[in-house]
């Protein structure tokens, strides 16, 4: 499965504008632990990154959508997809 075969249905696994939200907040939290890393040369961050991201995710897909996180199924075109999303949140293109 290419890449925007599989976009269209990893955003109608987010229809949940909650969902999204936790995505966003979890990608934003691992964001800055990843640079708390980066700025401090403590590997724990990058723990705590992991924390973040896929516990935005997780708490998103089963409090909101009530539905399994892609990531289950196909992990490299979600990881993508997710930052493609939280750009798309950013910029506007999908609604936060």
């Amino acid at each position: 499965m290419t890449f925007t075969e599989f976009y269209p249905f990893y955003l109608s696994q987010h229809a949940d504008r909650r969902c999204r939200r936790t995505h966003f907040i979890g990608s934003t939290g691992a964001l800055l632990a990843l640079a708390a890393a980066i700025v401090t040369a403590n590997a724990w961050w990058v723990l705590v990154a992991l924390v973040f991201g896929y516990g935005g995710a997780w708490i998103g897909h089963f409090f909101y959508e009530h539905n399994r996180p892609a990531t289950f199924k196909q992990p490299w075109l979600s990881f993508k997809a997710d930052w493609v999303m939280y750009w798309q949140m950013l910029t506007g293109k999908v609604s936060f």
